[in-house]
């Protein structure tokens, strides 16, 4: 095992790992870790852009309504405040990186601004619809440059060093670094660190079809969780509402700035009132109203009728306004014989993100001292039942940059990592059933889709729960038998988050913005965090 000694570690190279980085890396050495490519994360895949007040005739406190409108009251005011005045300042920082965003010349703003659902005004600053990709590549850029930033690709962490890994053994919980499988050499490396950061994604884009590919299997929230951590909100699961329907193609997302530019939501031919927009029979705000709401519509549609999907359709605006609007859909789609200037796209709804998380306070700290949280795997308070769209990239650059500010100016009253034990393969040997793993990833993403969906009851969710249990338990005598591969390190934490999940919604006893279930649909008078301690 190699063990190397950093300022600050940090798990996770999207948004969130590397603002942090780049505010840490003015006076700290800092190790960043990818499990894949460095620019293989969610960030990379994001379309829509990122909320921000930057209208004369926006305002801060319309921002913090749609995003507690949305969330249905379960956020926490005080983070939403926050995370809305930090906006603006944050979109200045990544302009200031080289993110080109859309100009708005036209519209006298030096910024274009689109418009996505539950937004009450026009506050999305893009990048065309590749925002993501483009912040990626200017934080990317930054990062290499600095040489107080070393960038690691192919680590896969597994679990937290905390005190209970330290040759003298200490049960306060502090966390010191992080273990990682090393896919370049095939062993287990040690990176220590007096401070940590979890900016992992959270679980989305994970369960929705058992052939598709992984997405984000919710490591740092099991990671978090295994080392005492308290988690929130797990049962908050958003579905994005217009997933491309093709069976050769998977999880590419058709961005909320569709809807929010005038795209319309419809029932296929064929069908009683096919052709003819349904939204608005759901909801007044129609194809505007909140991912939530739009998902179980389109959920409610495809079971009434039988469908495989629905179909959004944009091509009543103007061919040259579509493709200058949405020049990587409408490429994708020409490639798959799809003219969306002059005909629908066929959707569904596909698990997308993760609302609940590791919980944090509003400097990013996480219950363990020596250990921070930023992005889709932690709990701000930010989204409460149901994130708002765009907001999630905002989350991240401005927890990523108040978790390095706190680690800065506290730097001299944070311990250096003490000597920590070895990883121990002495008793373990290679397996010689990874078809047991494959098969299980294959099972969990199938039964949590069936069970634990869209629309849930508690019969569902005990079947979930039953299920889950049997699999830790395979899974956990693998895990204590064989040595280590990704795909085992993965399977672990999202049966862990998959155990989370289902065990919050059945502590939910009443229906709230992503939590839907049959047996308690009406919604309580007060809304309560759910909150899982180890």
């Amino acid at each position: 095992m190699t063990t190397t000694t950093h300022d600050v570690v940090i798990i996770g190279s999207g948004a969130a790992g590397l603002t942090a980085a780049i505010n840490l890396a003015q006076d700290r050495k800092v190790v960043v870790l990818a499990k894949g490519a460095l620019d293989g994360g969610s960030t990379n895949w994001a379309q829509g852009g990122i909320a921000a007040v930057l209208d004369a005739g926006d305002s801060f406190e319309a921002h913090v309504h749609d995003t507690m409108v949305a969330g249905a009251g379960l956020n926490n005011r005080e983070t939403v405040e926050f995370v809305v005045s930090e906006a603006p300042a944050a979109i200045d920082r990544l302009a200031q990186l080289g993110v080109p965003f859309n100009g708005g010349e036209e519209f006298g703003e030096r910024w274009h601004l689109t418009r996505e659902g539950g937004h009450s005004h026009r506050r999305i600053v893009h990048v065309d619809d590749a925002t993501g990709q483009a912040v990626q590549v200017a934080l990317l850029k930054a990062a290499r440059a600095n040489p107080n930033i070393t960038l690691l690709e192919d680590m896969v962490a597994i679990d937290l060093i905390t005190s209970r890994h330290g040759e003298r053994y200490s049960g306060d919980g502090h966390v010191w670094g992080v273990y990682a499988f090393n896919k370049r050499t095939n062993h287990v490396d040690a990176l220590l660190g007096k401070a940590t950061i979890l900016c992992t994604g959270g679980a989305g884009r994970t369960y929705l079809f058992s052939t598709a590919p992984r997405g984000a299997t919710g490591d740092g929230i099991a990671m978090a969780w295994r080392a005492g951590c308290r988690v929130s909100n797990m049962e908050m699961n958003q579905f994005h509402p217009t997933c491309l329907y093709n069976l050769e193609v998977k999880n590419f997302l058709i961005t909320e700035a569709v809807r929010g530019e005038g795209g319309h939501l419809k029932l296929p031919p064929g069908v009683p009132g096919g052709g003819e927009r349904f939204m608005p029979r759901f909801d007044p705000r129609a194809e505007l109203a909140p991912r939530d709401v739009v998902a179980r519509a389109i959920d409610h549609e495809i079971k009434r009728l039988g469908l495989d999907y629905v179909h959004l359709d944009i091509s009543h605006k103007d061919p040259e306004f579509v493709k200058h609007h949405f020049p990587t859909i409408y490429s994708r789609l020409l490639d798959l014989d799809i003219d969306i200037t002059k005909e629908p796209i066929p959707v569904v709804p596909a698990q997308h993100y993760t609302c609940g998380g590791v919980i944090i306070d509003l400097d990013g700290r996480t219950d363990l001292p020596g250990l921070y949280a930023a992005g889709e795997v932690s709990e701000s308070g930010l989204h409460g039942a149901n994130r708002l769209a765009s907001n999630s990239l905002l989350e991240c650059f401005v927890f990523g940059e108040a978790a390095a500010k706190h680690i800065r100016a506290n730097w001299n009253d944070l311990p250096a990592p003490p000597p920590i034990r070895p990883w121990d393969e002495s008793r373990v040997t290679n397996s010689d059933e990874e078809v047991i793993v494959q098969h299980n990833w294959k099972e969990i993403r199938r039964f949590m889709w069936d069970y634990v969906g869209i629309v849930r009851t508690t019969k569902r969710l005990e079947r979930a729960q039953h299920r889950v249990a049997l699999l830790a338990q395979e899974v956990d005598d693998y895990y204590g038998n064989f040595r280590v591969t990704p795909d085992l390190i993965e399977l672990r934490n999202l049966l862990e988050v998959a155990r989370l999940v289902v065990r919050s919604a059945l502590h939910r006893k009443e229906s709230r913005g992503l939590h839907y279930t049959l047996d308690y649909p009406d919604t309580l008078p007060q809304a309560v965090d759910t909150v899982l301690a180890p």
